[in-house]
C-alpha cells in the first residue's frame, strides 16, 4: 500500500470548506481538472453517496473516476473510496481548526492510499510507485489550491 498526504492551511472555517466539498453539483465548477460530475445516487450526502467525475489527465485526455462516500463526519472528516484497475484508492479529507501566523484557519489534510487488489497491481506499484506518488501529490496540491480559491481565500492557502 502506498500513501501520499498533503496538508494546506486555508483561511476559511471548516464548515465553509465542508460545504464546498460535499456540494457535488457544483464540484466541476471549482475543481480545475474536473469537467463533469454525474450523481449516481440520490438523497442526502453521506455514506453510500456515489458519483462519477471526469478529470483531465496531464496528457490532456479525459479519465472518469467513481467515488463512494465511506464516512462523513461534518465538518471534519470525509472518507471516499474509488475502485481502480488492479488497485483501489481511499481518499480521506481531514479538516481541523488551526492557527497560522496568528490567524484562524483550517488545516486541510488529504491522504490518498493505493491498495493493490491484484498481483499485477503490486508489480505496477513497484515499477511506477515514485512516479505515481509525485503525480498524486501534484493532483492533491492542485485540488487544495482550487478549494482555497473557491472558498474565497485565493492567495491565502499555504501547503505544509
Amino acid at each position: 500500500m502506498s500513501t501520499v498526504a498533503v496538508t494546506a492551511f486555508i483561511e476559511v472555517p471548516a464548515a465553509e470548506l465542508w460545504a464546498l466539498l460535499t456540494d457535488l453539483p457544483i464540484r466541476a465548477g471549482w475543481l480545475s481538472t474536473v469537467g463533469a460530475v454525474e450523481l449516481l445516487t440520490s438523497g442526502q450526502f453521506g455514506p453510500g453517496t456515489a458519483w462519477r467525475e471526469t478529470r483531465t489527465r496531464p496528457d490532456g485526455g479525459d479519465q472518469a473516476e467513481e467515488f463512494v462516500v465511506l464516512a462523513a463526519e461534518p465538518p471534519y472528516r470525509l472518507e471516499l473510496s474509488s475502485p481502480g484497475t488492479g488497485v483501489d484508492y481511499r481518499i480521506t479529507w481531514s479538516l481541523r481548526p488551526a492557527q497560522r501566523r496568528r490567524r484562524g484557519c483550517t488545516a486541510v489534510t488529504v491522504e490518498h492510499q493505493a491498495v493493490p487488489t491484484a498481483p499485477y497491481g503490486r508489480v505496477l506499484a513497484l515499477l511506477f510507485g515514485g512516479l505515481a506518488a509525485r503525480a498524486v501529490d501534484g493532483a492533491i496540491r492542485r485540488d487544495l489550491a482550487d478549494l482555497a480559491v473557491a472558498a474565497g481565500s485565493a492567495g491565502r492557502a499555504t501547503a505544509a
